[in-house]
């Protein structure tokens, strides 16, 4: 009796043991578990820091070529605002020169007439201030006509023509008559002479015009 009591102790025993080695097993699965667990938040934590990083690189080349491209585009809206006050300065410059030639174009054209004028006038000057008889005076004043007429020459001052038909872009009708011994539009009568300087009128003709 003594043997199988001794007998069934061994066995309770052995089965204890048997326990604790399995719940040792278990503990070190767990544990082993554990590790790969926390391995695996450690490469995904890793992975997301890496992630992270790779965001906030990426962040700051864009900002950094923002700025970039910000300078570019200062640089050359500074250069075109420069080349516009450079040439505002330019056409300023140029208005102002062009001005003052045309200015001094216009002086010298009132000078080259008046160069023409004064001698007239100082012919119908001595003519007032000369004694004589009328046919005197009279061939004074054909002199002066004369030199009035040289003047124009010289100034390409021409006479308008009149003896063509009415022409309402050189002449100017101030009456009108029906004469059958006389054309269509033809010009009846002068009273007034019109001149020219190239194609430019400088007085239209003042005339009578027939039919």
């Amino acid at each position: 009796m003594e043997e199988k009591k001794d007998i069934k102790n061994e066995e309770l025993k052995n089965e204890e043991i048997k326990d604790e080695a399995v719940t040792e097993k278990e503990t070190q699965g767990t544990v082993n578990n554990d590790q790969m667990e926390n391995k695996e938040s450690s490469e995904v934590f890793d992975e997301v820091s890496e992630n992270e990083d790779t965001t906030e690189d990426d962040e700051l080349n864009i900002v950094k070529k923002q700025k970039e491209e910000n300078k570019k585009l200062q640089e050359q809206l500074d250069m075109t605002k420069d080349r516009l006050l450079r040439l505002t300065a330019e056409y300023d410059n140029y208005r102002k020169r062009t001005a003052k030639e045309k200015e001094g174009i216009y002086s010298d054209a009132y000078v080259d007439v008046l160069k023409e004028i004064v001698p007239i006038l100082d012919n119908l000057e001595r003519a007032i201030a000369a004694d004589g008889s009328v046919e005197d005076l009279k061939k004074g004043i054909e002199m002066t006509i004369k030199g009035c007429q040289d003047s124009f020459t010289k100034l390409g001052i021409e006479e308008i023509d009149t003896c063509g038909e009415f022409d309402p872009n050189v002449h100017n009708a101030v009456m009108h008559i029906e004469d059958e011994s006389l054309g269509k539009n033809a010009i009846a009568e002068v009273f007034q002479k019109g001149y020219k300087k190239d194609d430019k009128i400088i007085r239209h003709t003042m005339v009578k015009v027939a039919n």
